[in-house]
């Protein structure tokens, strides 16, 4: 992380040459690029053991002028590094999505003027202006009396905008919700949270175990066949044999020896099982992934979006002074802007019956939420023009404007424990019939991120397959327990702040690594806990599904051995993932498991019919010339 550079900074911003000295030295606000050559990542696939040997034969049959053999070689040769080549550069553009994420514009200070830049030419130490709707081009510290509401939800997964002020930090590619404020960049480029995202994308790699199962067997087939070409060369010249009739002997076996078409034959198997499963609603992005899902014992599934619609939803009212809850709910409503809305208002206002009823009230004076106040405050006039002020906000602050007496305030603080226990938000509501009136307190509303109707159907049909659902969320433990509770997960809720965020080739402690395992899900995640998460389980030879939908979500479903990316997922999170979801919900999932097992089980009955064949012709051709 690069340090702040608020002391060096002056009022009038940094000068065009200080910038550009900056620039030189911290690089570019924008991801690191590392393109290699087409031609180099094709050749790539004609190096190696098994293509060695079916380089071997396809020269031996040149040699002897064999054509029809040697034609058919470099064919199937050339077939399989096509499929292979196609398969790298679909899931190569992990890091290109995320990193046309970054804003392309910002308003910055600098000589002492504010103006219109490239976000690339943003630099430690810049000042910017940020506004309601702005992607935040750069890891920034708010400056001045400055309040915003952040959604971070596409890098942390978290449900509701984060409120920042004077002193906090807010992360590039995330957007503000309300508010506006003056910020000075800390840092830019792969230096920010954003960017480490996209580089542990770039370090995420896996083998498919099918793959490391057939390179295996290839390299022991290798080995087996060399053998016996040196055991058939040493007694065909200690009888001397023509060296045509020797070279002739050495192709037989070379590609008797070598299940040269077993690659093409999985991967058009593959091919056909992808299209299968596109019927199904699933997109396959990696072929060997196929064979992952079929074997997947664990899937860590994000919980917004995914187990959960993403939508904040109204909970039970529980009424003070209210006489209905209709009346909270219009208070809650007239306490909020047009075009300050978020989820939260939202909410209030689905609850409404009828949202014209708004049409007969004038809102005059609006104070919007801030973290000290900690609540939205309006004047409103209604069609009779009596005036009344409206608030809401958290409970303790309306409890304490509206003066409760003990027993009230009682009441209201166990109605607030009771629904923090259910993993609720709680919102207070008060009314002011007229200036310098006592407060009422109408009632306290409930918040929630309902799960999705089929998630609960679908982990109970995941776990009859054997897999185990881990839920993954950067919400805080309580909302996780109740949404895992609501799931039939379990409770078992492991804070992640627990787990390593740096991978440096040490050892995971065996304590961290057997939570892990024995936990139900995961909160306050970051990005890098959820890299970690799959690498721990990948590393206890669990074969590991990762779903998800945000830009939080794209390093592990690169890392994982099966990346799903559920239906609206972003770019990133597409990218990086080998199967991607064209339906909403986990439903899908499990017609692709069952396909997946199907497609799985004709691929292994092929391989061992193919590699029982190879050992057997191969045996049988050498005793044939020896005796």
């Amino acid at each position: 992380m690069i340090e702040s550079a608020t002391e060096n900074t002056p009022a009038t911003g940094l000068t065009s040459t200080e910038a550009a000295k900056r620039l030189q030295q911290y690089g570019l606000n924008a991801l690191e690029e590392k393109k290699v050559s087409p031609l180099l990542k094709l050749l790539g696939y004609f190096w190696g053991p098994i293509p060695w040997m079916i380089e071997v034969a396809a020269i031996l049959s040149a040699l002897i002028q064999h054509w029809p053999d040697f034609w058919i070689i470099i064919t199937l040769l050339a077939f399989n590094a096509g499929v292979g080549f196609w398969q790298e550069y679909t899931a190569g553009n992990a890091v290109e999505a995320l990193r046309k994420q970054l804003a392309l514009r910002a308003r910055v200070l600098r000589d002492g003027q504010w103006q219109a830049i490239d976000a690339t030419q943003l630099v430690p130490g810049d000042v910017v202006r940020l506004r309601l709707g702005d992607v935040i081009p750069a890891d920034v510290r708010l400056l001045g009396d400055a309040y915003l509401s952040v959604d971070q939800s596409a890098l942390t997964g978290e449900s509701l905008p984060v409120a920042k002020q004077l002193g906090d930090d807010a992360f590039s590619g995330t957007i503000i919700k309300q508010g506006e404020a003056v910020a000075e960049v800390t840092s830019t480029g792969k230096n920010t949270r954003f960017g480490k995202t996209a580089s542990l994308v770039e370090q995420a790699k896996t083998v498919s175990h099918f793959q490391k199962a057939v390179l295996t067997i290839g390299d022991y087939l290798i080995y087996v066949s060399l053998a016996l070409v040196i055991a058939l060369v040493l007694v065909q010249l200690h009888r001397h044999a023509p060296w045509l009739e020797l070279v002739q002997f050495a192709l037989i076996l070379t590609v008797a020896s070598i299940p040269v078409a077993m690659p093409a034959v999985l991967s058009m198997t593959m091919a056909l099982g992808a299209m299968a499963l596109s019927k199904h609603k699933a997109i396959v992005t990696r072929l060997e992934s196929i064979e992952e899902m079929a074997s997947m014992d664990i899937l860590c599934s994000d919980k917004t979006g995914t187990l959960t619609q993403n939508q904040l939803t109204l909970g039970n009212i529980e009424l003070f002074k209210a006489q209905d809850e209709q009346e909270v709910l219009l208070a809650a409503a007239l306490a909020s802007r047009e075009e300050d809305r978020d989820a939260i208002d939202e909410a209030v206002l689905h609850g409404l019956r009828d949202r014209h009823h708004l049409d007969h009230f004038n809102q005059t004076v609006f104070v919007p939420f801030d973290p000290v106040h900690k609540r939205t405050e309006a004047s409103i006039r209604d069609s009779e023009g009596k005036s009344f002020r409206v608030a809401k906000g958290a409970p303790q602050v309306i409890m304490q404007l509206s003066a409760l007496a003990d027993a009230e305030l009682e009441r209201a603080q166990k109605v607030v424990d009771d629904f923090a226990t259910q993993g609720y938000r709680a919102l207070a509501v008060a009314r002011q019939t007229q200036e310098n009136a006592p407060w009422i307190f109408l009632g306290i509303l409930s918040l929630f991120d309902p799960p999705r109707e089929d998630s609960a159907e679908t982990i109970a049909s995941a776990r009859s397959h054997g897999v185990q659902v881990k839920m993954v969320t950067g919400d805080n433990v309580a909302i996780a327990r109740q949404i895992a509770g609501k799931l039939g997960l379990g409770t078992n809720i492991l804070k992640a702040d627990s787990l390593p965020t740096e991978h440096t080739g040490t050892e995971t402690p065996s304590d961290i690594t057997e939570r892990v395992e024995n936990s139900d899900g995961f909160a306050e995640v970051f990005p890098e806990h959820k890299f970690s998460i799959v690498k721990i389980l990948q590393g206890h030879d669990h074969i590991t599904g990762m779903t998800g939908d945000g830009v939080n979500d794209a390093p592990a479903l690169k890392q994982a051995d099966v990346g799903i990316a559920v239906s609206g997922a972003t770019d990133a999170a597409r990218a990086a993932a080998d199967l991607v979801l064209t339906n909403p919900g986990l439903s899908v999932i499990i017609n692709a498991i069952e396909e997946s097992r199907r497609i799985f089980e004709r691929m292994n009955a092929y391989a061992i019919y193919r590699i029982s064949e190879t050992i057997r012709i191969m045996f049988f051709v050498v005793l044939a010339m020896i005796f």
